[in-house]
């Protein structure tokens, strides 16, 4: 017995060892690709989470931090324990305004909000893409930018109302006008995102497309004149010279209106504001811009909670012009790429910022105090013969005039020096964005 037992442990001894086990290479995740689903819901966490990537963020975007724009976010905004992180965090209580409350509405009664009625969010953080959208489609519909005592007046006054673009869809809804408790208890009629940047066409809401039937500056006026609180008749003059679509709402007492833009495509530009006053590097600065606009539209009382605003901000990346039907324009596609195409170059036709020297056009708003950089914003043409009236300022109203060479208004004279037969294939092209 001990001789087979030597044997076998001389075999287990002299047979081949074992062949080593090969090391373990490291497993490696590539990152995600800037500006994926992926990449933007990573950002989201640095933009919840964290007061100093918030406050680094907002220096890095804002180009020009002299302008009032700059100055006022500078001071108060990323501070941790000062400035707006201390204000009163505010998840309102709204309804919008649809067929029901109009009646009410019209005789100058303010609806009560059911008690029953939630604040628009639960609390409950999205985790994904479209949790996020729908969230940030109720915030562009449903949270109050302010209340405003201009169109609770409106809804008494129906021509008033149509004649200021206050839009009316064929269920009777009427989009961007909620009926909301106030922050200070009393409920009023607020308006919100949609007031301005969506259109209603054919009875049907279209989110994302300007509001160029919307005429603030004549709505205020009236209010004014009726209830005996004009301060001037230069304020008068001034506010009716923005017609519709156009309206001041630089920080500066500058004249300086500029025209409702269409919000397609900003996903793929990186610039935000015509003056091109944000860097767009990031998802992160497109949520402060919404954060901050909320908190100062509301007096800076109280801040939204930053879900909303980063829920807003994945809305507005959602957004795409209604489709419509076209043949190739392959002449007018080659006419843009030789004309237009050195500055509207990314996928939604926009680009980087040009010297308001440069493309020559009214230079009040590149360079006044309140948003002014020197220069301005390239913009998307995705829909664009939708989107006149055209430039910064909405001082051209067709694609027609934009490229004629006997347009007066001055600057962007790209596409005028062409002969009559290649504008019209241009604009052929244009028109299938």
């Amino acid at each position: 017995m001990k001789s087979c037992a030597l044997i076998a442990v001389l075999a287990i001894a002299c047979s081949d060892p074992a062949p080593p086990t090969p090391p373990t290479e490291p497993i490696t995740v590539s990152p995600p690709a800037p500006w994926s689903d992926a990449w933007i819901l990573e950002q989201g966490t640095k933009f919840l989470g964290d007061t100093s990537a918030r406050r680094a963020a907002l220096e890095a975007a804002l180009t020009n931090h002299d302008n009032m724009y700059s100055r006022i976010r500078i001071a108060a905004y990323g501070l941790g324990d000062r400035g707006w992180d201390l204000l009163p965090v505010w998840n309102p209580r709204s309804i919008p305004v649809d067929a029901a409350q109009t009646p009410a509405l019209g005789r100058g009664e303010i609806p009560a909000l059911p008690a029953d009625r939630a604040p628009l969010w639960n609390g409950v953080t999205p985790t994904t893409m479209p949790e996020w959208i729908a969230l940030g489609r109720r915030v562009f519909f449903e949270y109050p930018m302010r209340a405003e005592i201009f169109m609770e007046y409106a809804l008494t006054e129906p021509a008033l109302a149509s004649d200021v673009g206050v839009q009316r869809t064929k269920a009777g809804d009427v989009p961007g006008l909620v009926v909301f408790a106030n922050v200070d208890g009393e409920t009023r009629v607020g308006i919100t995102c949609a007031i301005c940047h969506s259109n209603v066409k054919d009875g049907e809401d279209i989110p994302g497309q300007a509001r160029r039937s919307f005429d603030y500056g004549k709505l205020r006026i009236t209010y004014d004149r009726v209830h005996g609180t004009l301060r001037s008749e230069d304020e008068a003059k001034r506010m009716m010279s923005w017609g519709p679509g156009r309206a001041d709402v630089t920080e500066d007492d500058d004249e300086d209106p500029v025209a409702i833009p269409d919000l397609w495509g900003l996903r793929d530009q990186r610039w935000l504001t015509q003056a091109g006053t944000i860097r767009h590097e990031s998802p992160v600065a497109l949520a402060i811009r919404q954060e901050t606009q909320l908190t100062d539209s509301n007096h800076a009382l109280v801040r939204p909670p930053r879900e909303l605003a980063w829920a807003l901000a994945m809305y507005i990346y959602s957004l795409k012009p209604p489709a419509h039907e076209s043949a190739p324009q392959p002449r007018g596609a080659a006419l843009f790429t030789e004309n237009c195409a050195r500055c509207h170059a990314n996928a939604a036709y926009g680009g980087t910022t040009v010297s308001a020297a440069s493309i020559g056009t009214d230079p009040a708003l590149a360079t006044g105090k309140g948003r002014g950089t020197g220069k301005y914003r390239v913009p998307g043409l995705l829909d664009v013969r939708n989107g006149a009236p055209y430039l910064h300022h909405g001082a051209v109203v067709s694609l027609d005039e934009l490229l004629s060479p006997a347009r007066t208004e001055p600057g962007h004279k790209a596409g005028t020096k062409l002969s009559a037969d290649d504008r019209a294939a241009l604009i052929a092209f244009l028109e299938t964005l």
